[in-house]
């Protein structure tokens, strides 16, 4: 027995040596990462992908990948970040511009959608066009339209920037990022940006309860928007021809993935939680007032439209007052907890594109 606890002993010293003795040799201290939960909100289903069942939550993974996330060195020219485009006032969407902005003062083609509740959804991008959160900064980061750079040149960064090494030792034990360290901490950071706390959720969970205006407002919802904005996501993740036409971009949206017919114009559904900060609409940015969206499907949708969505065959008929009340349920969706949260904000001055 003392032989066997004499032999237990010296291997946990020798074990506890090297690691101090690593964290020494590096300059970086010691690896502890502390994990952190992902709490899934009342009412809510379990997420489509456990994204984080590989990629284990932490306060240090989840610090590196908002600094990631903020930091326009990432760019070509150091002008452009993640956030230049999801703004957090905006609900991580881009404020009063119809489309992004990228280096060089270059356009995309598409609005910025609004960033939030990402560990649910099982496609990103207005086309469905990357399938998993971890590989979806892959496209902006490299776009020469977006942030123009390679991931050679990132890499190379992050591996000469002291701060940056701390951070990935703490985070992932090695101070020298990579591909797949720098991807799964953005993904820590933005699969964390959860909304669920408006006034609609209040009401939903009894700790609150709508106005007249806002009740009846919930009437016209379901019965007439639910169907594809199903709560509580108020998406149903799907993609759709909602008889918006093709644009001056000629973005023909999910067809260009799939290359079928059928997918012309059909493009994902987007939630509309915190729909009130997150405007311009459409995929193309142009409508910009919710009101207009909602006029846009009153009165401005071509019903005979080939490939138009069966449950936008039958006309939609409100009144003008019946309109203000959905407005006004709209609104309830917005979280401002959400959008003012110091956990997800910048920690500082942070540079937006305009």
């Amino acid at each position: 027995m003392k032989i066997k606890v004499t032999i237990s002993l010296f291997a946990f010293v020798t074990l506890y040596l090297f690691i101090i003795g690593a964290a020494k040799e590096d300059g970086y201290g010691a690896y502890q990462p502390k994990a952190i939960p992902f709490k899934i909100p009342k009412g809510w289903p379990a997420p489509l992908q456990n994204i984080f069942a590989k990629n284990k939550l932490t306060q240090q993974g989840f610090e590196l990948g908002k600094k990631l996330f903020y930091d326009t060195r990432l760019s070509k020219d150091s002008t452009v970040s993640c956030a230049s485009c999801h703004q957090p006032f905006a609900a991580f969407s881009s404020l009063d511009h119809d489309v992004s902005h990228g280096i060089g003062n270059q356009f995309t083609t598409r609005n910025a959608p609004a960033l939030m509740n990402l560990a649910w959804m099982n496609t990103f991008h207005w086309d469905g066009a990357i399938n998993h959160l971890e590989v979806q900064p892959l496209a902006p980061l490299t776009a020469p339209n977006e942030m123009g750079q390679t991931l050679e040149g990132i890499l190379q960064f992050l591996r000469e920037d002291e701060e940056y090494r701390k951070m990935f030792k703490a985070a992932f034990g090695d101070p020298n990022a990579s591909t797949e360290r720098m991807l799964k901490a953005m993904a820590q950071f933005t699969g964390s940006l959860v909304s669920s706390d408006s006034k609609y959720d209040r009401v939903m969970n009894g700790q609150d309860t709508f106005s007249n205006f806002e009740k009846k407002g919930y009437v016209h919802f379901k019965t007439f928007c639910g169907s594809c904005h199903q709560e509580p996501l108020f998406t149903d993740l799907t993609f759709r021809n909602n008889g918006f036409p093709l644009n001056r971009k000629k973005d023909v949206g999910r067809m260009a993935i799939t290359g079928l017919a059928e997918d012309s114009l059909k493009f994902k559904v987007p939630s509309l939680r915190n729909v009130q900060l997150s405007g311009p609409y459409m995929h193309d940015g142009s409508i910009f007032s919710v009101p207009q969206v909602i006029d846009f499907y009153l009165t401005k949708i071509n019903r005979s439209t080939q490939g138009l969505d069966s449950n936008l065959r039958k006309p939609i008929v409100l009144n003008r007052l019946q309109k203000n009340e959905l407005v006004y349920f709209l609104y309830t969706l917005t979280d401002t907890s959400f959008t003012k949260s110091k956990r997800f904000g910048p920690d500082g001055p942070v540079q937006f594109k305009h």
